[in-house]
């Protein structure tokens, strides 16, 4: 299911930096009508006002506050194009003392938070036309490390995306899944990663993966690599 971003109203969770600021820059600069900047508190959007003006209206969303995302479906109730950016990542060890609770933080945010997402825009999309809905995952979703509750949480992230998608296909909503490896963002420096893409790596490749109606989208230089091994399941299996 193809879709173009250009003359649509949009909304960006997690927009006031990293991947979700480069998306919000990449929606405009395609055309984009309006992006709402979803935010944990409004101040947050200030400096996408500041350049942007009036194409940048700031909205509060808080995933770990499940009334600001009903809140913002009335607010932004004109939307196109949702994009599900926001995310946590602690990855706490299986053997970590605080594994289960440092895990539900992450289920909470991470995978809630899309289900909450998907619950409140469903019908909005559904009275504007069908419009898109998009997820940023992981590659993690598909391989696990050390500090596994990132890599798990992502792992049903996915799992629900792939639900969501066929839910979706019946009031003609496109679903894009995106899996990013590295990207510098505070959170990847904040884990220590330090071989990473620039975020607009994954901005441009939303604009252009829904452009060409894919579901899957592995953006950079690692994701790639990942995209390779994983093709022929995703088209024959997931995809099919």
């Amino acid at each position: 299911m193809t879709y173009d971003i250009s003359n649509k109203n949009t909304l960006v969770t997690g927009a006031n930096r990293g991947i979700g600021k480069a998306i919000v820059e990449s929606f405009l600069e395609h055309g984009a009508s309006k992006v709402y900047a979803g935010v944990r508190t409004l101040g947050k959007a200030e400096a996408l006002v500041v350049e942007f003006g009036e194409k940048v209206v700031p909205v509060e969303i808080d995933y770990d506050k499940p009334a600001s995302i009903k809140a913002a479906a009335k607010t932004a109730d004109d939307v196109q194009v949702v994009v599900s950016n926001a995310g946590v990542l602690i990855g706490a060890g299986v053997m970590d003392e605080d594994v289960i609770e440092q895990f539900q933080t992450e289920l909470n945010i991470n995978v809630y938070g899309l289900i909450r997402m998907a619950q409140a825009f469903a019908p909005v999309l559904k009275r504007n036309g069908g419009g898109a809905f998009v997820q940023i995952n992981s590659i993690a979703s598909l391989s696990s490390f050390p500090r596994a509750t990132y890599p798990a949480s992502k792992a049903a992230s996915y799992s629900f995306t792939q639900a969501i998608r066929h839910v979706f296909e019946e009031q003609g909503t496109a679903v894009l899944s995106v899996h990013p490896g590295p990207i510098a963002t505070d959170m990847a420096a904040a884990s220590g990663l330090e071989d990473t893409d620039p975020p607009h790596v994954v901005s441009e490749g939303i604009v252009e993966a829904l452009r060409e109606g894919n579901f899957h989208l592995f953006p950079d230089r690692m994701a790639k690599d990942f995209e390779k091994a994983y093709h022929n399941f995703a088209e024959g299996i997931i995809e099919a």
